[in-house]
């Protein structure tokens, strides 16, 4: 495990189309949500002990954003080779044990983490409704202890876009393991 943190990324980019196997049975791609509502994009996995500290919230966080019709998509993009709990029936069998309320896509190729520049698990990206990044950092503000968080900083951001309102230009960034990239 290698502590990584997510970059300060330039804010206004597309968002990078996809499309990918979701452990529903179906394909889901970035058509499906341009709807003008603001979309989450996080990359996690199974294994990671900083997505394990905060799966519950990403969980609260799914009911929370969907009241608001909001978008939230995961995807894993671990090479499951040394990791095969993140492979596509590990997904499965996660997802389904804890009853994620949002889609759980597999990068099996890689090539969607990279377009997103991805780094970490977790990472969070949230575009506006206009599919344009509007932040990228954390979720809050206590990865390790949910009952030390005193602020959602991914999702008063939602709230913040769902008002048409600016989002701070400082924005934390996230932590965690490094993306399992597969051996070139």
């Amino acid at each position: 495990m290698s502590l990584t943190f997510s970059p300060q990324d330039e804010l206004g980019l597309d968002c990078p189309d996809f499309s990918l196997p979701g452990v529903d049975e179906h394909v889901h791609s970035l058509a499906e949500y341009k709807n003008g509502k603001p979309l989450v994009v996080m990359f996690i996995c199974n294994h990671c002990p900083y997505v394990k500290a905060v799966e519950d919230r990403l969980i609260q966080l799914g009911h929370d954003l969907k009241k608001l019709s909001v978008n939230l998509v995961a995807i894993c993009s671990n090479d499951s080779t040394d990791h095969p709990e993140d492979s596509f029936e590990g997904l499965q069998q996660r997802a389904k044990e804890k009853n994620y309320p949002f889609p759980y896509l597999h990068d099996e190729t890689q090539e969607i983490a990279e377009e997103f520049g991805a780094v970490c698990t977790p990472d969070f990206f949230v575009y506006d409704k206009n599919l344009k990044t509007a932040y990228r950092g954390r979720m809050d503000d206590s990865w390790k202890d949910a009952s030390k968080v005193t602020k959602r900083e991914l999702f008063e951001a939602v709230q913040l876009l769902l008002q048409n309102k600016p989002l701070p230009q400082k924005q934390i960034p996230t932590m965690g393991c490094n993306i399992k990239w597969k051996e070139s």
